[in-house]
């Protein structure tokens, strides 16, 4: 698995955080935009079935490769293993 470097990320608190630095929780909005996607296998020419996911994070995201600034799915790295093994 790579590492991330998230030195680049734009990071914002949490909304939970409260100024006396208690609660400080920080996400980031564009962490997915970094990310190396490739589209599934089972991807047709004509854009039908357009799934794409990255690989070599520490959670799998998913996304549907017709909206790239959509959401994504993101899953534990063994749960998508255990759901890719199941489908084969």
């Amino acid at each position: 698995m790579r590492s991330v470097d998230l030195r680049n990320i734009t990071w914002r608190k949490s909304s939970y955080s409260n100024s006396d630095g208690g609660n400080c929780v920080e996400v980031s909005d564009d962490l997915l935009a970094h990310a190396s996607w490739r589209k599934s296998s089972y991807s047709n020419q004509d854009g039908g079935n357009c799934l794409e996911v990255a690989d070599g994070l520490p959670l799998v995201p998913v996304r549907d490769s017709k909206v790239p600034d959509g959401p994504a799915l993101v899953f534990p790295a063994a749960a998508w293993a255990a759901f890719v093994d199941g489908i084969k």
